[in-house]
């Protein structure tokens, strides 16, 4: 009783007192109006459907679950079936009851699994006393105070203090996470040791809980094709299955009617109109099509549900039955299959004239305002310190590098590809590792060797993704084709296309999506920042380590909000079971109803048999869409 509303608990109220009342008049010695006596249980427990049906019809929306329960309910009574109308009726809410105590359940516990939205918020004042806001009062450049034990309300930079973060909320993963001056902190984590004293970096509204919240919350909202049928199919179902109870019910009570004894049917023999009612009312009550209405959705929400728990937000349950048809997993290699953490391994001169240091300060100080991976380990391995007075005139070119005016001298830093285009030879090197080549007033000057390692489950991602059906696993690079080629052999991946520009992955990608079958999907796995047309043109775009980075959010389909490739088989294994419960509800229900529909319509179908085809078909539907919210991956 605790975990029911205060509402559910008064229509509990309602059933049990409805069935008192009516095992009372049933068993009373036979009265003179009986009808009268009945009344009164089945008002108690049937006035909402029948004001809900009234109301509907009265909104041009006619054919739903409560027109079929009021006109069946209703139509018992005219038939002299008091008890049985009451029954149905009874059941019908008991079963109503047990749906939305369900769908309560699932609620809840996906609002525990995702309970990350901070109350409150420690705001530093001006005189250096603290008080406690609400996180949506806090403005960017305030500073706030997180304390042991509390969750961090907004998206900060650690001024002061130093601690572990508890991530598992975000990431599903329980390792914890270190945070010292300067480091980038996420709402939604938990502060585990030490006071921090952070500078709000985004307002609420943006911060990254506030975004996973809306993710999970909306997701509901992009319909898989599985629902899309079953709302296009009760639209149709409802009407037609109406319009044949009234056949059901009217033809043969014509044929009584007109046609004299010695010439009807043999079906028709020994029945009267009133048996073809009741016929065509049991019809009715088979026929509803809740167990499908609810059982469909809730199986998807279950399944996002537990998907996000795991650290796996999915922005809608199209997207979660596309990732459980898919047959190609296309993945970005750099910061998705590779660590994306390069550091400098050799620096080759390429004349006594320019010394290993030297030239490495030249390629630093003309990448130094980039944010790729390979300038941050230039500059992170410069021996000099960065001058931005030292360096004018930067142009980046896409796919290729960048030129720069450094101490007054035209510096050039980039692929082989910006070489060609500018007519420069550049010279082979045999160390694996990414080639930066740099030229200097137009003569070629050398080259550094960057190296980047593969994550520790890169090659067991792959596998598991063939495991779980996966057919092909194909790797997009701008890398060369040497060090694509030996990152592939390393990972076991199938297939692998190198020296691509943004452009280039968008065309591979559409030559690849020729390759899955009609029923099979492609699956695209980026980071999320440099990829967003990749991501969006895929049938499921998944942002690999997304943690915080909102335009992996705003471009991917699917989020994985930590830097771990074997989730995305995680993922997979989730939809595709979740898609299993549904097709299971589907074929279950239909069958069941198909039945028991003609056994209804032949006679040999008690209003028993129709309350659990109704009712019973439901509960157990409900049930077994509940698994998606606790299956293992």
């Amino acid at each position: 009783m605790r975990t029911l509303t205060p509402k559910q608990r008064r229509n509990l109220g309602r059933i049990v007192l409805s069935a008192v009342l009516l095992a009372a008049v049933h068993f009373l010695p036979p009265l003179w109006q009986p009808f009268l006596l009945y009344l009164i249980p089945y008002g108690l427990i049937g006035w909402d459907v029948l004001w809900k049906a009234l109301r509907n019809i009265a909104h041009g929306q006619v054919f739903d679950e409560n027109f079929l329960m009021a006109l069946a309910t209703v139509g018992a009574f005219f038939t002299g079936e008091y008890a049985e109308a009451v029954f149905v009726m009874l059941f019908y809410q008991v079963g109503e009851l047990f749906q939305d105590y369900a769908v309560g359940k699932s609620r809840r516990s996906i609002a525990a699994l995702m309970d990350i939205r901070p109350e409150e918020a420690n705001l530093e004042q001006p005189d250096g006393s603290v008080a406690v806001v609400d996180p949506e009062d806090v403005a960017v450049g305030d500073i706030i105070v997180v304390k042991p034990g509390e969750r961090v309300p907004l998206d900060g930079v650690v001024l002061e203090g130093t601690s572990t973060l508890d991530t598992a909320a975000l990431t599903g993963e329980s390792v914890p996470r270190d945070a010292t001056v300067g480091d980038s902190v996420l709402s939604g984590c938990i502060n585990q040791r030490g006071v921090l004293r952070l500078r709000v970096t985004k307002p609420f509204a943006d911060s990254t809980v506030s975004r996973i919240l809306d993710l999970v919350e909306n997701a509901s909202e992009k319909k898989s094709r599985s629902e899309q049928f079953i709302t296009r199919f009760a639209r149709y179902y409802t009407p037609c299955v109406v319009i044949a109870a009234a056949a059901l019910f009217a033809i043969p009570a014509l044929l009584l009617a007109l046609l004299p004894a010695a010439s009807l049917p043999a079906f028709l023999l020994g029945t009267t109109w009133s048996d073809w009612l009741h016929r065509a009312l049991i019809f009715l009550v088979i026929s509803c099509p809740c167990a499908l209405v609810i059982s469909v959705p809730l199986s998807f929400f279950g399944g996002i549900g537990r998907a996000s728990q795991l650290g796996i937000l999915v922005k809608g349950s199209n997207y979660f039955e596309a990732l459980a048809h898919t047959e190609l997993a296309v993945f970005d290699k750099t910061g998705t299959l590779t660590q994306g953490t390069f550091s400098v391994t050799a620096v080759h001169p390429a004349e006594a004239a320019i010394s290993e240091d030297q030239l490495l300060t030249y390629a630093a100080l003309a990448e130094q305002w980039s944010d790729h991976p390979i300038s941050q380990s230039l500059r992170a391995a410069c021996p000099a310190e960065l001058d931005t007075d030292r360096v004018a005139d930067v142009e980046e070119i896409a796919g290729m590098g960048v030129t720069a005016m450094v101490d007054g001298h035209r510096v050039a830093v980039g692929n082989s590809r910006l070489m060609e285009r500018l007519s420069v030879n550049a010279l082979p090197c045999e160390l694996p590792g990414t080639l930066v080549h740099v030229t200097v007033d137009g003569f070629y000057a050398g080259h550094i060797v960057i190296s980047d390692r593969p994550k520790a489950d890169a090659r067991a991602a792959i596998e598991a993704l063939r495991k779980a059906g996966v057919q092909q696993v194909v790797m997009l690079t701008g890398d060369t084709q040497e060090v694509a080629a030996a990152m592939a052999a390393q990972l076991g991946v199938d297939q692998f296309r190198a020296e691509l520009l943004p452009a280039d992955k968008v065309s591979s990608l559409e030559a690849l999506l020729h390759e899955v079958s009609p029923r099979g999907k492609l699956a695209f796995v980026g980071d999320g920042i440099n990829d967003a047309p990749v991501l969006s043109r895929a049938d499921v775009g998944i942002a690999m380590g997304a943690l915080g980075a909102d335009a992996a959010i705003e471009a991917a389909d699917v989020v994985l909000m930590d830097d771990q490739p074997s989730k995305i088989a995680v993922a997979i294994s989730i939809a595709r079971k979740t898609v299993t419960i549904v097709h299971q509800n589907i074929i279950f229900a239909l069958s069941v109803k198909a039945v028991v529909l003609l056994l209804g319509a032949l006679g040999f179908a008690s209003m028993w048999a129709a309350v659990f085809a109704d009712v019973g078909v439901a509960f157990l539907a409900i049930l077994n869409a509940m698994r998606a919210l606790y299956m293992k991956p």
